[in-house]
């Protein structure tokens, strides 16, 4: 019987796992290590900016331990979507802590470098083709979207990371790339079960997610046979159930049995969930189809201008009785003192200034069922943005003074309505982002749009 055991180290490369978890995985001997490193969870700044998510000291930290750990158990270590968007410069970023650690720790490995970044020609060629196709829901596309991006990375399965392996990579750092591709590339060399590799690489991808009352990031380890595999968190004092691991199944998922890989669909829907023991979960069942055709998604993030932030609290009764009048009423009566600054060159369309409440409908906007429920204060986070940093910032300190000064028709005089619980009030953030593609590209190849770079260290 086949078997393959893949270590998870943690749920995402920066967010830490115990060390005597880890070594536990470690000494269960691995066919491979691997670790998510990115998402588009926390938004298009990473992408966009190539800046990572999480700090370099705990990326360094836990990439020292997988590092050490590969090289004790001789097994492939892959980390994917480094820097968090997956950009070129993220899979720099990460190379050059990879090799700090291995000059420190005076470590030898092949290293495959597998970028994600895309040609701006490349990808207008495929979509006058026709071979670009939107996503549920994506904005339009064309050359000038195209050109106006910050970055745009394509989404890899599993074979460019399969073939830097096969090429004699003993660590892959990768751009952005599917979450379960890291985990089901060594299973499938090694001739897993497609469904069972596929599954438990979904299980595996955010570490001990999985849980039943989850303390911590922390490692996990499958073992994927002919056709089942068993799961298992590493730190003893965790466990899984049938039901925690069935649970995180459908995490993130917007069919709750069917799972769109690159190359095909996992398909959980007769999936069956035993427990082994107290701890352990056993899967079977599962399957994965493969597509016939090879689909790449494309993830873009464009400059949207330039952001400052003012936060303040409102306690005052008589303004929170006529909160959304005021708030629009400031909004209006500021826009003349836009046109006196800048003598009627900037519109009410060149500059945006957004108001969150806290305290009734700022986590869920018009999704919250109970906005019209007041409290005795609420937050207000606004957000000026703009084009041009110069003006973000005149314009923001200029409404910051307004707002906290807006007057209410109950009283004639001097009012202060709002408080500030920093100085100054404002903060500039700098550059903001937006993401402007959510399509997929057919190539002809699955390894045609991605580029990979072999060291010796």
């Amino acid at each position: 019987m086949t078997e393959v055991r893949v270590l998870s180290a943690s749920g995402q490369i920066g967010s830490g796992f115990l060390e005597s978890s880890f070594a536990r995985g470690i000494s269960l001997e691995p066919h491979v290590i691997a670790c998510d490193g990115g998402s588009t969870d926390a938004g298009p700044a990473h992408l966009g900016s190539g800046k990572p998510h999480f700090s370099r000291e705990g990326t360094k930290r836990d990439l020292r331990l997988m590092l050490l750990g590969r090289a004790k158990v001789g097994a492939p270590l892959i980390v994917g979507s480094c820097g968090f968007g997956g950009g070129d410069a993220g899979v720099d970023w990460m190379r050059d802590i990879a090799l700090e650690i291995a000059r420190e720790e005076g470590l030898k490995f092949n290293l495959a470098l597998v970028r994600s970044e895309q040609d701006k020609a490349y990808l207008k060629r495929r979509l006058h083709e026709g071979r670009i196709t939107a996503l549920n829901p994506a904005p339009p596309i064309n050359d000038e979207v195209i050109d106006r991006s910050s970055h745009i990375v394509g989404m890899m399965g599993h074979e460019p990371i399969a073939d830097a392996i096969e090429k004699g990579a003993d660590v892959v750092l990768a751009g952005r790339a599917s979450d379960t591709s890291l985990f089901a590339t060594v299973p499938l060399m090694m001739g897993a079960n497609a469904g069972a590799a596929w599954h438990a690489a979904k299980i595996l991808e955010c570490g001990t997610a999985c849980v039943v009352q989850r303390k911590r990031p922390d490692s996990l380890m499958a073992w994927v046979r002919d056709d089942h595999f068993d799961i298992e968190p590493m730190d003893f004092d965790v466990r899984c159930s049938p039901q925690s691991v069935a649970s995180h199944t459908l995490y993130e998922n917007a069919d709750p049995f069917l799972i769109t890989e690159p190359s095909g669909t996992i398909d959980t829907l007769d999936a069956q969930y035993e427990a082994l023991n107290e701890r352990a979960v056993r899967v079977r069942g599962s399957s994965f189809r493969p597509s016939g055709r090879l689909t790449i998604k494309l993830e873009g993030s464009e400059l949207a201008g330039y952001q400052a932030l003012i936060i303040g609290g409102v306690r005052e009764p008589f303004i929170l009785r006529q909160l959304d009048s005021w708030l629009e009423g400031m909004q209006d009566k500021f826009f003349a003192r836009v046109q006196e600054m800048f003598q009627g060159r900037l519109g009410r369309e060149d500059y945006d200034i957004h108001v969150r409440v806290y305290g009734r409908d700022g986590v869920m906007g018009s999704l919250e069922p109970l906005a019209d429920q007041i409290g005795h204060e609420v937050g207000l986070v606004f957000t000026i943005t703009t084009a041009d940093e110069a003006i973000t910032d005149s314009i923001a300190k200029t409404f910051a003074h307004f707002a906290v000064h807006y007057p209410i028709p109950e009283w004639r005089g001097l009012i202060t309505g709002i408080a500030y619980p920093m100085a100054p009030s404002h903060v500039n953030r700098g550059a903001v982002y937006r993401f402007n593609l959510n399509h997929i590209v057919e190539p002809d190849h699955p390894l045609e749009m991605f580029r990979t770079e072999f060291l010796e260290v």
